[in-house]
C-alpha cells in the first residue's frame, strides 16, 4: 500500500505589474538598506542612494528577466509632462531600461548624470570660440 505524500503548493513568482511591492532589500552596489517607505510609489526599483538597480524584469514587474545583473545608472530623460526617468544598463547583458525617478532619489547624482553630456562633449571645447568656416 503506498501513502501519497502531500506536495508544497507551488510558490507564484512575484508580479509586480499591478500589486504593490513591499521588499526591502540590501543594495548590490551601495549596500544601502532600501524600501518602499519615501518613494512615493508602490514599486521601488532602484537604491535611491546610488540609483543602481538589478536586471530582473524584462517587462516592467514581470520579474522574469534570468540575468540577474546590476543596472547601472548611465543617463536621464524627462517624460511627457516633465517626469524625469533614469536609464538604467545592465553590466552583464547590456539591456536598457528607463525608471521613473523617486521622491527621496539622490539630487546631486541624478543632476550629475544630467550634466554627463555637457562635461564630456563628443567635439574640443575650444572650437565653441571659432567661427564656423565659410566656403
Amino acid at each position: 500500500m503506498s501513502q501519497r505524500i502531500p506536495q508544497k503548493p507551488k510558490r507564484r513568482r512575484a508580479d509586480f505589474r499591478q500589486d504593490p511591492c513591499g521588499d526591502v532589500f540590501t543594495c548590490r552596489s551601495c549596500g544601502w538598506p532600501v524600501g518602499p517607505a519615501g518613494a512615493g510609489t508602490q514599486h521601488r526599483n532602484h537604491c535611491p542612494n546610488c540609483l543602481a538597480s538589478v536586471h530582473l524584469d524584462d517587462e516592467p514587474g514581470d520579474r522574469s528577466a534570468d540575468c540577474g545583473g546590476l543596472m547601472e545608472p548611465v543617463s536621464v530623460w524627462v517624460r511627457k509632462g516633465g517626469e524625469w526617468a533614469i536609464i538604467h544598463r545592465c553590466r552583464i547583458c547590456g539591456t536598457l531600461h528607463s525608471n521613473r525617478v523617486a521622491a527621496d532619489d539622490n539630487p546631486a547624482l541624478l543632476l550629475s548624470l544630467a550634466v554627463r553630456p555637457l562635461a564630456s562633449p563628443p567635439f574640443p571645447l575650444d572650437h565653441l570660440a571659432e567661427p564656423p568656416e565659410q566656403a
